[in-house]
């Protein structure tokens, strides 16, 4: 726990010192982060607001390239909403059928139905903010058989969509030495905020609200 903390609390510096010492391999981690936590219902819990508006900030020191990042991102998020999405589709029958599919919980399940329900297609463009549920839409996406076409194009403007809106957060941000100095706790507060929807949701659940 102590290590993980420090991890949330020192993200800057931890990727920071990659990209200074390793160069091209700090892209690699940033590619492979999300596109699992965007293609593999496994592993929701990964970094993603946070991340995208990180890379933001260290562009802004020189560490990253900013339009490197700007076009890697958003392919990272789509090639990994596509695997989802195939997932979700050879999977379609067992879940039809309601069988236990041990990697998937139902809960995580039930909450993406429940924003499809609400926003129809453009619930892959709004989950892209909305942690877990991010996750899952695609699978959700496969699973409903949802046209491969529409799927392909609400994803692409998704992901350019929430990639431009915490990249150039934190780019602007970065640039302000107030900012910098209370960097950590803002990591910090928009990893709350993330998970602000699902825990709203939670909480209705467990008191019936």
């Amino acid at each position: 726990m102590d290590i993980f903390l420090d991890i949330v609390f020192r993200l800057d510096e931890y990727l920071s010192m990659i990209a200074h010492d390793y160069g091209i391999y700090a892209y690699i981690i940033i590619f492979i982060t999300i596109f699992c936590e965007t293609g593999l219902v496994i592993t929701p819990f990964l970094p993603g607001d946070s991340l995208v508006f990180l890379t933001g900030v260290l562009a802004a020191k020189g560490d990253l390239d900013l339009w490197v990042i700007f076009f890697m991102i958003p392919t990272a998020a789509v090639v990994g909403d596509n695997v989802n999405y195939r997932i979700g589709y050879l999977l379609r029958h067992k879940i039809a059928r309601n069988e236990k599919i041990t990697f998937i919980k139902k809960e995580h399940l039930e909450k993406t139905n429940k924003f499809f329900e609400k926003h129809g297609g453009k619930t892959i463009i709004i989950a892209r903010f909305v942690p877990i549920v991010r996750t899952f839409t695609p699978f959700v996406s496969g699973v409903a058989q949802m046209p491969y076409l529409r799927f392909l194009l609400y994803s692409i403007a998704g992901a350019f969509i929430w990639v431009t809106t915490f990249l150039f957060a934190g780019y602007f941000l970065g640039e302000i030495p107030f900012f910098m100095e209370y960097f950590s706790l803002i990591i910090v507060a928009i990893l709350l905020l993330s998970f602000t929807p699902i825990m709203i949701i939670v909480l209705k659940k467990l008191f019936k609200i």
